[in-house]
């Protein structure tokens, strides 16, 4: 699987936006037993997601099962290096999702507590944001 963007999208190009209040949705565990939440509000870029799933299913060795909760469906544009003001925004080049407080990013299941926790400090290393685990209740 290599690194997420959708398929199309209504506009090419999206304006900037500011992150404001707490998440709204997606801040409950909905499918497995731990989850790694967010704690601040952030844009996470696709490579990003993906390095931090790469690294919490390489730590994992083929147990459980890892859900992504987030999807970058933002497009950030950019202008070449040194080029002046003017003449409309630049192209579209890579993608984000906007994160708030409280979002689940990432959900694990059929593993220990003991290795959700460093799973996911492997994980969050590779995220641009602090971040907690948070445990359905009666998790072992």
């Amino acid at each position: 699987m290599s690194m997420l963007q959708p398929k199309r999208t209504k506009y090419r190009k999206a304006f900037k936006g500011r992150i404001h209040g707490h998440a709204k949705g997606g801040f409950s565990l909905n499918f497995g037993s731990f989850g790694l939440k967010a704690l601040e509000p952030e844009r996470v870029t696709s490579r990003q997601i993906e390095a931090a799933r790469r690294a919490l299913t390489r730590f994992m060795k083929r147990q459980g099962r890892v859900w992504i909760r987030i999807f970058p469906d933002v497009p950030v544009s950019k202008k070449p290096a040194e080029v002046r003001q003017g003449k409309g925004k630049g192209t579209p080049e890579f993608w984000v999702c906007r994160i708030k407080p409280g979002r689940i990013m990432f959900e694990v299941d059929g593993i220990t507590r003991a290795m959700a926790e460093e799973g996911f400090a492997l994980a969050a290393a590779k995220l641009p944001i602090k971040t907690k685990l948070v445990a359905r209740i009666g998790a072992v």
